[in-house]
């Protein structure tokens, strides 16, 4: 861990120099793991959001800044319960990026004060909007096909200032969900409002209105938004003190996911590429969200069963170096048309095995002979690609008595 710097660099120098990468995109974002125990001697292991739902264990944070083509360039580990907004010069100062390198990056990391500083250091950014309200044009959009085969329009904006573009896109898929989304979270909500309204009718339940008005304001905070297209009106008694009635009326607010489900906005300040190449360039960030897949299912991320700071760091470092191998492996391979995660080109190699065969001599000695399996064709086309020999090993011969 003391080399931790030197070997990232080290490592990322040579599959630049190998696979000949342009270092032009550089992605960035974070996730999470979750301690197996209380990891009391860590002060990185702190409880907050957790991607996998495991809020109820001590969280540690992973931040990876990638090259565009999926080589890490830069990784640390924060406490689990780290401000997203908070990591990004931390991560990219040092870096020696090209200047001019764009950085494509999610909502979360996508603060005013992080755009300010990225363009104070001669960055370019792409990044989602964090907020405002949605619209989309049909009229003037373009049509991208996805390589799943769906259909996203698009079309760009220049803003008042003349200093950023605005992309506004539309995807029928997100369409669908946030769709059912909404309709979920009003349901929910409403459900919540029904309870209270039926529990006024009841000689048991608690009537008294400001505490009715603290429940209505916990319903508002945990309805994921669903609150705003709705007009609550809680009706008093004459002393003012006691509630008599629940009332609502929904009328859903412009500009939102329930007037614009599938809409989403897209900022940047290069101002010279078209709608395609914006939405293709920020769709690299699903890749990364693979490199994290990949780290926390194929190669044993989460959980972390360490509980000293020193150990748990080297735990994430050292599973990010085994994806750097990986990776270098998949890349050759990409570039011989043969696609595929870690744990498909593991059940592929497992195809051969190296097996003995004993045979008894006249004179009493044994005859132990060890080789490998003849590969499979499938097996073949990858060890091709590597420029590996098929039949690794070669042949042993043994005798004993």
């Amino acid at each position: 861990m003391r080399h931790q710097e030197a070997i990232e660099a080290h490592v990322f120098s040579a599959v630049q120099t190998l696979f000949n990468l342009e270092e032009s995109v550089t992605l960035y974002d974070l996730t999470n793991t979750y301690f197996e125990g209380e990891a009391g001697a860590n002060p990185k292991a702190q409880r907050g959001r957790s991607k996998e739902k495991r809020s109820d264990c001590p969280l540690l944070t992973l931040g990876l800044v990638l090259d565009g083509s999926g080589f890490v360039r830069r990784s640390r580990t924060f406490a689990g319960n780290a401000t997203e907004g908070t990591t990004l010069a931390e991560m990219l100062t040092g870096l020696n990026a090209p200047k001019g390198a764009l950085v494509v990056m999610d909502a979360g990391i996508a603060t005013a004060a992080n755009l300010a500083w990225l363009v104070a250091h001669g960055y370019r950014y792409l990044v989602v909007r964090r907020a405002g309200a949605r619209q989309f044009d049909p009229a003037q959009a373009i049509a991208i096909q996805t390589a799943g085969g769906e259909t996203v329009r698009a079309h760009k904006e220049l803003s008042a200032d003349g200093q950023e573009v605005r992309l506004y896109c539309h995807s029928s898929g997100r369409e669908t969900k946030e769709t059912a989304m909404a309709k979920r979270f009003c349901l929910a909500f409403e459900a919540g409002l029904h309870k209270l309204s039926d529990g006024l009718q009841k000689p048991r339940c608690e009537k008294r209105y400001d505490k009715i008005l603290e429940r209505i304001g916990r319903l508002k905070e945990n309805s994921r938004g669903a609150s705003q297209h709705y007009t609550v009106t809680l009706t008093p008694d004459e002393t003012g003190k006691t509630a008599t009635g629940l009332t609502w009326e929904k009328s859903l607010k412009p500009g939102t996911m329930a007037t614009h489900p599938g809409v989403y906005c897209l900022r940047s300040n290069e101002l010279n590429w078209d709608e395609e190449r914006l939405w293709r360039t920020y769709t690299m960030l699903t890749d990364l969200e693979s490199v994290f897949r990949s780290l926390k299912g194929e190669l044993g991320l989460r959980p972390v069963f360490h509980s000293k700071e020193t150990r748990s760091d080297g735990h994430m470092f050292i599973t990010v170096l085994a994806f750097q191998c990986v990776q270098v492996l998949r890349t050759t391979l990409k570039q011989a048309g043969i696609h595929g995660g870690w744990n498909s080109l593991r059940q592929t190699l497992l195809v051969q095995q190296r097996v003995t065969a004993s045979f008894r001599c006249k004179d009493g000695r044994a005859l132990h002979v060890r080789k490998s399996t003849l590969a499979e064709p499938e097996l073949r086309s990858i060890y091709t690609a590597l420029a590996i020999n098929s039949s690794p090993g070669g042949t042993k011969k043994m005798l004993s008595r």
